[in-house]
């Protein structure tokens, strides 16, 4: 009897010790490697405008979340016909890239993969046009020497042997 109880009593001590603290970071230590972290020039609040900075774009709120596993955007665009939307992107260790899954108040979805190239994070996948027709999307994110970040989207109607720019944004960091 004595010997179960000190089994017991065993099994309770060690399930305590693996309990975490309060308000300690966990996370899957995958989660915590550079090619995780390639991306955090992005994290911040942001104020986004044209090449000029003359005019407001939009806001976009860019957080790190879920133990370091998730880079989370909201973007509001400026002006009375602005919309919204949201995205989750994560480095997948099995893929070896990063993924962007996005989703806008227009009901656009869009899902972008790629990876680090010279410096700046390319995406790149298929989407639809406000009119139907089917197009490729590549998102240039190019970190910049005073602090900023620009957002460089480019969309082609023909496979990718032609592309035009759709969004050309420059991040600031807020006040």
């Amino acid at each position: 009897m004595r010997s179960s109880r000190l089994g017991i009593l065993v099994v309770l001590v060690a399930t305590l010790l693996a309990i975490p603290e309060a308000g300690a970071q966990q996370g899957p230590p995958g989660c915590k490697t550079p090619l995780h972290r390639q991306f955090d020039f992005w994290i911040g609040s942001w104020v986004v405008t044209d090449s000029a900075g003359t005019r407001t774009l939009g806001r976009n709120e860019i957080t790190l979340e879920n133990g370091g596993c998730t880079i989370h955007e909201r973007w509001t665009a400026a002006g009375p016909n602005g919309g919204d939307g949201q995205s989750l992107n994560a480095y997948d260790l099995a893929t070896r890239q990063w993924g962007q899954d996005w989703v806008g108040s227009g009901g656009d979805v869009l899902h972008l993969r790629g990876g680090l190239v010279d410096g700046r994070m390319v995406l790149v996948g298929d989407g639809m046009t406000p009119a139907g027709a089917k197009q490729l999307n590549r998102v240039t994110w190019s970190p910049l020497a005073d602090g900023r970040v620009r957002q460089y989207w480019e969309t082609s109607a023909d496979g990718g042997k032609t592309w035009s720019a759709s969004f050309d944004g420059w991040y600031r960091r807020a006040p």
